[in-house]
């Protein structure tokens, strides 16, 4: 386990990545969510590899995405935090296939204890070209994140439902502790 690797995960449209935008204005290193860049490459590309048309190819990318970007850091001595990551795309396709993608132990130890979770937030929630499902299946995304953290050992931290500075503070706050 790395002390300094952060995980922000949850639902969809949860605030994520606008609490991340304020945590980089603060000096931190912010690794953008792997799916939306898989997404903008595919769209880009003219691939196939989209949420929408083929499912599993998407996820099996943005976990190799994911796990690229664990070892771009892994020298890293400051806190980095991830918009999203290993464990969002593994658990995704383990769900998706019917078959574990990770080794629990190992998925066990790939960030810091605390995982930051973002909650169903349906007053912000908005589709855009690069999320096009619907407030229930970011729903169901928030489950399967909220059960699968904790059964690998991690301590899940809600996000509060407040501005991203607040956020900010907050999750700044939770981690000098």
């Amino acid at each position: 386990m790395r002390d300094n690797l952060v995980l922000i995960t949850g639902c969809s449209g949860g605030g994520k990545s606008s609490l991340l935008d304020r945590l980089r204005a603060r000096g931190h290193r912010v690794v953008e969510e792997p799916g939306r860049r898989v997404v903008r490459t595919e769209q880009a590309q003219g691939g196939s590899a989209l949420p929408w048309i083929d499912l599993a190819a998407f996820l099996r990318r943005a976990l190799a995405l994911a796990q690229s970007d664990l070892d771009d850091v892994r020298d890293a001595t400051d806190f980095v935090f991830f918009d999203r990551g290993v464990i969002d795309a593994a658990s995704g396709l383990a769900e998706l296939t019917g078959t574990p993608v990770l080794d629990d132990v190992a998925a066990a130890s790939l960030y810091r204890r605390e995982v930051f979770i973002a909650p169903p937030w349906p007053e912000i929630f908005a589709r855009d070209s690069e999320r096009r499902h619907g407030f229930d299946d970011a729903l169901g995304e928030y489950r399967r994140l909220a059960e699968t953290l904790p059964r690998l050992g991690y301590t899940v931290i809600a996000l509060p439902k407040t501005a991203p500075e607040a956020r900010a503070d907050f999750v700044l706050s939770m981690l000098k502790r």
